[in-house]
Parts: C-alpha cells; structure tokens; sequence
C-alpha cells in the first residue's frame, strides 16, 4: 500500500487557489480512497496506480484552465500495510505517550 501525500496548485491564478484546490478535493472524496486533507496537502491511501491515477486526474482538471501548475508529491510505500493513515500517528503517539493533535 501507498500513502501519498501531494499539494497541487496553479501558479498564474493570483492569491485566493481555494477553488482550484476545491476541484482536486472533489476528485479526491469522489475516488473512494482513504485520505486525509491537510492546511499543506492531502494524504492519500491505495495502492499505486490509485493513487497516481487522482494525482492524475487533478492534474487534467487543474490544466484545463491553468496555464501554469506546481505540484510536490511524497510517497511512502510499505507492502501489505493498510490502515497506515491512522496506525503511522497512533505509533508515534503511544511511543510519546500522549495524544497530538493531527489534521
């Protein structure tokens, strides 16, 4: 499985991106996967080619109109782990031994 976690956004929009990024976040809940936005991102959970495929079709919708787009994608691969969104922070928060807070 794959956690990805990728930001997206035009650079010939201005200052306000919150409609650009409003379209990719309906193509994220619209693709049936697990994912987590965050204020930086979004974290996605699938497998490659799924998650890859969003990142993808973000990508055409956001060219449609955009004449320039940036985009940072990290990748955390980790054969036969699922449920990684949640298990990675619970890991990391009974290792300190207190909850944080997350996105």
């Amino acid at each position: 499985m794959v956690l990805l976690e990728f930001s997206m956004y035009p650079l010939d929009k201005g200052e306000s991106l919150s409609p650009y990024v409003a379209r990719s976040m309906e193509i994220i809940a619209d693709s049936g996967l697990e994912y987590r936005m965050n204020p930086m991102g979004t974290v996605l959970e699938g497998e490659w080619d799924q998650v890859f495929d969003v990142v993808r079709k973000c990508f055409l919708r956001m060219a449609e109109d955009c004449n320039r787009i940036a985009a940072i994608i990290k990748v955390d691969y980790r054969k036969g782990h699922k449920g990684r969104l949640v298990t990675k922070i619970t890991s990391v928060e009974e290792k300190a031994g207190r909850k944080f807070v997350t996105g």
